[in-house]
């Protein structure tokens, strides 16, 4: 019998520009490690931190301002498993179990990915129907179920 997988605790961030929501542009950002692999601002979730707290260490910690405001969020865990090369980066974990949260960046948020630990080389805002053209693949699933359910809702 295979054993079960194990998947890392996570969350991550739908960004709107703070032009939202007289103009809808989601943030990406090209990450350092992965050539041309763009995705959204996430990370794990530490022992006994709730996913809002989460969030805000991670906006910081990986895009230097967690000046946002939580517009919504997914109303469930979204899981994905990694590709094999990447798999072996991330042992003991299978894949991730996400909670996605539409934010909005505030007027004054400073974005800076020169952090105490860059993720990214770059980043951009894009239109809502662009995003799949940038994103890397094994997260386009997750992603476009996440962006549909916030369309749906009337976010984007």
């Amino acid at each position: 019998m295979e054993a079960p997988k194990r998947y890392r605790p996570n969350v991550a961030a739908v960004i709107v520009s703070p032009r939202y929501p007289f103009k809808c542009e989601i943030f990406i950002a090209s990450r350092n490690d992965i050539e041309d692999a763009w995705q959204f601002p996430q990370g794990g979730i530490d022992e006994g931190e709730s996913a809002k707290v989460a969030l805000l260490r991670e906006l910081k910690e990986e895009i230097g301002t967690n000046s946002i405001e939580i517009l919504s969020e997914y109303p469930q865990w979204l899981k994905y498993d990694f590709p094999q090369k990447i798999a072996k980066k991330m042992y003991p974990f299978d894949g991730q179990t996400q909670k996605y949260f539409l934010v909005r960046l505030k007027k004054d948020a400073k974005i800076n990915l020169m952090t105490k630990e860059p993720e990214f080389l770059s980043y951009k805002f894009v239109e809502p129907d662009k995003v799949f053209e940038h994103v890397t693949y094994f997260k386009r699933p997750v992603y476009k179920q996440v962006m549909n359910y916030f369309k749906k809702e009337g976010y984007l």
